[in-house]
Formats: structure tokens, C-alpha cells, sequence
């Protein structure tokens, strides 16, 4: 019985609204079968801000389109992807920033930015705000990228005794930015040149911070309780233990789940297309013909068709004369 080859990365995106009145984070992710590398980008919509959904939907939108223009260089050019995902950065400020512009009523508007680029095994990332990026290895759950809020320094104040648990866990000010893409100059950023090695069986979580309305510990839990699940269904039990919760105030929470299934040699690598290469003319080429070029040529078809019908025409009728059938 045939069986579907295994792909190297098993990939799950989910998003819910929670208890808020309209989505601000916004997600796209990108592996395709086959494929050796991919790319997630996600932004968190600066909550209460004017047009939080429209900055998180521009960064995914600029960052996931320069990414995508590049993808073909990731092999090759391992090494400038912390390039790439940085002008990507830049990139999609600027067109915040213009937006903003145009539109003055929208000022104050801003995202978070999580992307990465993961080549193999090798995973490479930018983060800009608060949007956790999780890695799990043998029942251990971390967060390798910066938080830019106040909420380390809330938990450093609680480990020092200066806050209770308590007080720190609910602090008005946990979710304050000290970084976010919003037009202007950005305070931080986090884009290690050094990518992360990954190993297989390793699960990645790219989220929004609406996903740490669940604890760490819980997360960890239950990826490690569904380690060996697909993607989809860790994905599935993610927005289960989410609506458990029932808490009014549930932010949005958009997140990406990615699993490393094997680290099996490249066996046919993406390589960009040299500058100037033109395909040799075939049948297969994919070719763009003008219309007053098409009408010209047309009546020529029919005319050599009904040359063709007419010839055939008279062959069968000197063939039949003949006693042939």
C-alpha cells in the first residue's frame, strides 16, 4: 500500500478571538511539502490602539512578502538571512510610518513582530514587542526570544521579594511595550546571527501573548502530553485548554506549531535563478501573446482548417468512387 512520504516540518496555525471585540493579531505561515526551509510571521495588533488590526495585518503582510522574495536565496545565502529578516523589519516600519501619514486618525496604531526562517534544522528569527517564541525538547519548555514589556522586570521584582506572586502575575503594567513596530524609531530588537539548532522531534510554537493566558507550566504540560500528536491536533488542544479557561478578558491569540519530523539530507535543494537566464524556446515554455497578434493569426487557422476539412473531404469521395469504404 502506498504511504504518503513524511514532510520534514508538520506545521499547524490557529487563531481565536477570545473575550475582545475584534482580531488584532494576525498569522501567516509557509512550508511547503518538499520544501527544505519555511517561514511563520506573526503580529500582535497593539490592543486599544487605533487600528491595531490593520498594523499587525500591514507587518505580517510587508515582512512575509520580502521574506517570500527571498526564499530562494536561504540556501544559499544562510548566512544573510538575519539581513533579511531585518530589512523585512525596516521595511514593514516604514510603511506603517507612510500609513500613519496618509492617515493621521490612525496615529498611536502599532504590531509586535515574531518571523522566522527555519533552513533544515536551522532556525533563525526577528522579534520586535512581546509575542513569545517557545521552543520544546525532551519535556522543557523555553522562550528564546526577548520580551519586550515590562513583565521581566515585574518578574525580577517578585524573585527579589519586592513584589508578591500575586501582585506580579496581575500588574497593570506587565503588558506595557518597551518595543513595537509603530512607525517610529524602534527601541529593540532581537535577531541573533547564530541560528538555533534544532533536533527532530523538537516542537516550536510561535505565538501571541493571548497564548500566555496560560501558564508555562501548563503549555509545556501539554506538549509534552502530545508530543507524539500531529501539529493540528496539538494545535486543537492548545485552543482547548484556551476556552477552558472561560475568562472574560481573553485576549486575541494567534500561534504556529511546528514539528521537526527528520533531518534527512536535502535531496533536491531550492536555488535561485541566475540574473539574465533566459529558458530555451519549448513547447512547455509559458509564453505571452498580444490579442491583435491572436486575431491575426486566427482567421489563418481557420482558413488552413477548412483547406485541411476540404482535402479530406475529397480524398473520401475519390475513395469511395473507387469501391473503397
Amino acid at each position: 500500500m502506498w504511504r504518503s512520504p513524511e514532510p520534514r516540518f508538520d506545521v499547524a496555525s490557529a487563531i481565536c478571538q477570545g473575550g475582545r471585540a475584534y482580531q488584532e493579531d494576525a498569522i501567516v505561515t509557509d512550508f511547503p511539502f518538499g520544501a527544505d526551509s519555511g517561514v511563520v510571521v506573526l503580529a500582535d495588533g497593539m490592543g486599544g490602539h487605533a487600528a491595531g488590526d490593520v498594523a499587525s495585518k500591514i507587518v505580517v503582510t510587508e515582512v512575509f512578502s520580502e521574506l517570500k522574495f527571498q526564499s530562494a536565496n536561504f540556501s544559499d545565502f544562510e548566512t544573510e538571512i538575519p539581513q533579511y529578516l531585518t530589512a523585512a523589519a525596516v521595511n514593514a516600519n516604514d510603511v506603517v510610518r507612510r500609513h500613519v501619514t496618509q492617515n493621521p486618525a490612525t496615529r498611536g496604531m502599532g504590531a509586535t513582530l515574531v518571523s522566522i526562517v527555519i533552513v533544515e534544522n536551522r532556525m533563525f528569527w526577528m522579534s520586535i514587542g512581546d509575542s513569545p517564541l517557545y521552543h520544546f525538547r525532551n519535556g522543557q519548555l523555553q522562550q528564546l526570544n526577548e520580551d519586550h514589556s515590562l513583565a521581566p522586570q515585574i518578574d525580577f521584582m517578585v524573585q527579589s521579594g519586592l513584589l508578591d506572586p500575586a501582585t506580579g502575575k496581575n500588574h497593570p503594567d506587565r503588558n506595557c511595550l518597551t518595543s513595537v513596530i509603530f512607525g517610529d524609531r524602534v527601541a529593540k530588537s532581537d535577531c541573533p546571527k547564530t541560528p538555533f539548532t534544532l533536533a527532530v522531534g523538537d516542537i516550536v510554537v510561535v505565538s501571541s501573548d493571548g497564548l500566555q493566558y496560560l501558564d508555562d507550566a501548563e503549555i509545556q504540560r501539554l506538549l509534552h502530553k502530545y508530543r507524539r500528536k500531529k501539529a493540528a491536533e496539538i494545535a486543537g488542544h492548545l485552543l482547548e485548554a484556551i476556552d477552558a479557561l472561560a475568562d472574560p478578558d481573553q485576549d486575541n491569540c494567534a500561534f504556529s506549531v511546528i514539528k521537526l519530523n527528520h533531518d534527512n539530507p536535502v535531496i533536491r535543494a531550492v536555488h535561485p535563478k541566475p540574473a539574465g537566464h533566459v529558458d530555451a524556446p519549448s513547447i512547455a515554455t509559458t509564453r505571452v501573446v498580444d490579442m491583435a497578434d491572436l486575431q491575426e493569426v486566427a482567421p489563418l487557422a481557420t482558413s488552413a482548417d477548412h483547406a485541411a476539412d476540404a482535402g479530406d473531404g475529397r480524398a473520401a469521395s475519390a475513395k469511395y468512387a473507387a469501391g473503397g469504404k
